[in-house]
């Protein structure tokens, strides 16, 4: 079978899905008012309460999404066959993240531009809510390792894909000063960016002097450096520090300085990248070798792992941070929120489509897919390295050569992942304030001492823990953990819009149903892991950071959930203390 039957199946559910399923959420659950004056009107501050043009905000909420895991999830959970995979990219997305992710931007929107976090407390009380806090802020922290680590990896690995990640810095810039000071256009400047970063991509492929090698620079990979670490480790170091200073930056400008149009840019990149993948697929026509259901995957059972594996690309938690967290404050108009919310989960579920796809035609024969994922330790040392090559093959289609088609993968997969690394440590920010202000401790309250904070537990984490991928291994470890943590946090928020829309007197199945399918799923699954798999006493896989870190989060979950779920069945007759 070809592989451009799998993009056609796709495609068909998700344009029936925006279509129809989230005019059906718009007109009859959510009900928008194109007159309802949103928070970044109400609150507008030229900093994080900005009302913004929903094609720029989309940009913004996709790409801060759409980071490095919608890539490396599917890319992973093929190894259990391409049909299980497909399917709960393509229903998921549809019924589970389209509704996550639009609904907790208007539940958001609905209460001043809050975090579900805060939310929680009006919904079902004050410990909910600061152990909610306390499960997103360990959720963002964990993102901002993983995705500091992945950073760091690409720029080691793929070294002509730096230049074109710096330059458009200052592009970004340039275009958000040009925009919002000097009243300009915003279409022509970015794709004028987008020109010249590719452009800078290619010239750097065809001529190694122009690409950033620390490794080299430090003597190649057998030489020794400072602290007598390897120059591969130096590499990672440096550019950690390098990352976490530009975060550092990044999350304290107001989001029109550089967060909006790096974002914008970063949008054309995906509509550019995914046109180039999907022209290639088209072109080229490779056939599908990797198996429809595995029959070799007997170590790691899809069921319920698969639910976790993709957890960006079906649904994911950190999608309603940034719903919550950004999106909701840049809402120029309510009937926006469809458009921002639902369809910038169908773009994530198009990018994990074409994971899919590019993996599952990369290999020449069935045998040597097996022979590449022939475990599930396997699978995930070579995800995010298959797809790259994959989707290098798929471009070749277009007549690029397969070496630049790396390197411009790389530079969307980088550019991606640092808008949602961006977004993340602003989030994490405003979750330290909250609950700085939560227990009168004003000190970690100002933004700079909150970023400060973020930012430091963020290296630590990245770079102390070790593990076998060598110094700085903290992304890699906590990589497991990622998935379940952001599916409980997804969960834990389609309550929240349950509830929400229980006390309106609305329909709340279509939050309620993929809440209790995911809360299943998830907590079986972290169940496993955490007292099985992470337990140290004993075992081969015993590890004390996931299984701390994971003994948190479940206890915290379980509490969150009983408490809501006794909220949930309550019949009550107050009066809704939140906007309708």
């Amino acid at each position: 079978m070809q592989g451009i039957f799998l993009a056609i199946f796709g495609g068909i559910i998700f344009f029936l899905g925006y279509r129809y399923y989230s005019k059906f959420l718009a007109e009859k659950i959510y009900r928008l008012d194109p007159n309802y004056v949103t928070p970044a009107h109400q609150y507008n501050d030229g900093v994080d309460f900005v009302p913004t043009n929903k094609f720029v905000l989309w940009g913004h909420h996709f790409t801060s999404v759409a980071g490095a895991a919608p890539i490396v999830g599917p890319a992973i959970a093929v190894y259990w066959g391409w049909l299980p995979a497909l399917l709960w990219v393509t229903l998921g997305t549809i019924f589970a993240a389209g509704a996550h992710d639009f609904g907790t931007l208007v539940l958001s929107v609905r209460n001043k531009g809050q975090s579900v976090g805060t939310i929680a407390n009006r919904l079902i009380g004050q410990k909910a809510k600061i152990l909610f806090l306390f499960i997103i802020l360990l959720l963002v922290l964990m993102v901002n390792a993983v995705f500091a680590w992945v950073i760091a990896n690409l720029f080691v690995n793929f070294p002509a894909s730096v230049l074109s990640v710096f330059i458009q810095i200052p592009l970004a810039v340039w275009i958000g000063y040009r925009v919002y000071k000097k009243k300009g256009g915003l279409l022509v400047p970015s794709l004028v960016a987008l020109v010249v970063m590719y452009a800078a991509a290619i010239v750097a492929s065809y001529y190694p002097v122009l690409q950033i090698d620390l490794v080299k620079y430090f003597g190649g990979a057998e030489a020794t450096g400072l602290f007598g670490m390897s120059a591969t480790s130096l590499a990672f170091f440096v550019w950690i520090i390098v990352l976490m200073v530009y975060v550092y930056i990044a999350s304290t400008l107001p989001v029109w300085k550089l967060l909006q149009p790096r974002d914008y840019i970063n949008s054309h990149q995906l509509v550019v990248g995914l046109l180039i993948l999907y022209l290639g697929l088209l072109i080229t026509n490779p056939e599908v070798t990797a198996p429809m259901t595995n029959p070799n995957a007997t170590d790691v059972s899809w069921f319920p792992l698969l639910f976790i594996t993709i957890a960006c690309g079906a649904i994911s938690g950190f999608h309603g941070l940034v719903s919550s967290g950004t999106s909701s404050k840049q809402l120029n108009k309510e009937t926006d929120a469809r458009f921002v919310g639902y369809l910038g989960a169908v773009g994530e579920g198009i990018l994990a489509l074409i994971s899919i796809i590019a993996v599952v035609t990369l290999f020449p024969s069935t045998d040597e897919f097996l022979a590449k994922y022939s475990s599930f330790t396997a699978a995930n040392g070579s995800g995010l390295s298959s797809f790259v090559e994959g989707a290098g093959k798929l471009a070749t289609g277009l007549g690029i050569p397969e070496f630049v088609a790396t390197t411009i993968v790389s530079v969307i997969v980088i550019s991606f992942a640092a808008t949602t690394l961006d977004s993340s440590v602003r989030l994490m920010r405003y979750i330290i304030a909250e609950i700085g202000e939560e227990y009168n401790f004003k000190a970690i309250t100002t933004k700079h001492s909150a970023t400060t904070i973020a930012v430091v537990a963020s290296a630590a984490l990245t770079l102390l823990p070790k593990g076998p991928n060598g110094f700085g291994s903290g992304g890699y470890l906590l990589w497991p953990l990622f998935g379940t943590s952001n599916q409980l946090l997804a969960g834990i928020s389609l309550l929240l819009i349950a509830i929400w829309l229980k006390r309106l007197g609305r329909n709340y199945m279509p939050a309620f149903i993929p809440m209790a399918f995911l809360m299943f799923m998830t907590l079986w699954a972290m169940i496993s892991q955490v007292f099985t798999t992470w337990m140290p006493f004993g075992g081969s896989n015993a590890n004390w950071l996931l299984f701390i870190f994971g003994a948190i989060i479940l206890v915290f979950a379980f509490w969150i959930l009983i408490t809501a779920v006794s909220v949930l069945s309550k019949k009550s007759d107050d009066k809704i203390s939140i906007d309708a």
